[in-house]
């Protein structure tokens, strides 16, 4: 069984550029295995089979693997430090000069036009520009369209929704264009290519945590590493960076860390 998972694992990478060995090996196989369960496949290697010669079980493949889990501003209280902490002291450090921020492994799209919102809310004299990168390729061809379901916004203050979203009559609501202008979308793969410079403020959130350690200290290690002194990097809420000073941070706040 290890040998026909490591088999599957070398044909994905071929086949998809997906790393499988990057994620924590047990999580990876029970999320496998409840996709192999549900094609009504018995083993990897006939899964593979299919991944192969299927499409859209590849496209489904692909968005279940890269743990595409969003909603917009997830678990509120970390936005609002973000807002009246962190935002202010970005503000104060740039003076005057534009923000930029990064959305890392942004999904849906949620987590990059959450901050968006935020601030045309809150700053809307501030300067800003929003990167959002994703490995899906298919995730983010949904994310640059931002129609969303009411659950997707559910949560987002009834002020927000009126005047940052157009409803349809299909009960889609639409980000508008003027918070859509202010992110770009791109394909980028966190483990093995480069990262952006010159970010103020880096949100990856909920990510790092499906990584081996081994991954996950080189992510943090390259986030340092392509930002300025005294920025900011915003982690989920499942997660904390544990003697973050060996990676070039400081704790400031609970899943907000200062570039030292």
């Amino acid at each position: 069984m290890a040998e026909e998972y490591k088999e599957f694992e070398e044909n994905i990478l071929r086949l998809t550029g997906i790393d499988l060995n990057s994620y924590k090996e047990k999580q990876m196989k029970r999320r496998l295995d409840f996709l192999i369960d549900r094609m009504g496949q018995k083993t990897y290697t006939n899964y593979f089979k299919v991944l192969k010669e299927n499409k859209d079980e590849l496209e489904n493949f692909k968005s279940y693997i890269t743990i595409n889990v969003s909603e917009f501003f997830r678990n509120y209280p970390q936005w609002e430090i973000l807002q009246k902490k962190i935002i202010p002291y970005l503000i104060e450090l740039k003076k005057g000069q534009t923000l930029n921020i990064w959305s890392a492994a942004c999904s849906t799209g949620d987590e990059p036009y959450s901050t968006a919102i935020l601030m045309k809310k809150h700053f809307p004299n501030i300067k800003f520009n929003i990167l959002a990168t994703d490995i899906d390729e298919d995730i983010l061809s949904k994310a640059k369209k931002g129609e969303y379901y009411f659950k997707s916004i559910e949560k987002i203050p009834p002020t927000y929704i009126n005047e940052f979203f157009t409803k349809s009559d299909k009960d889609v609501y639409t980000i508008n264009e003027d918070i859509k202008k202010h992110v770009t979308f791109k394909k980028h793969d966190l483990i093995v290519e480069s990262y952006s410079t010159g970010m103020d403020l880096i949100i990856c959130r909920n990510v790092v945590i499906y990584f081996t350690e081994e991954v996950k200290n080189q992510m943090y290690r390259k986030f340092a590493n392509c930002m300025e002194k005294d920025r900011i990097l915003f982690i989920g809420n499942t997660e904390q960076i544990i003697s973050s000073n060996k990676y070039g941070f400081e704790y400031i706040e609970n899943f907000f860390y200062k570039k030292i």
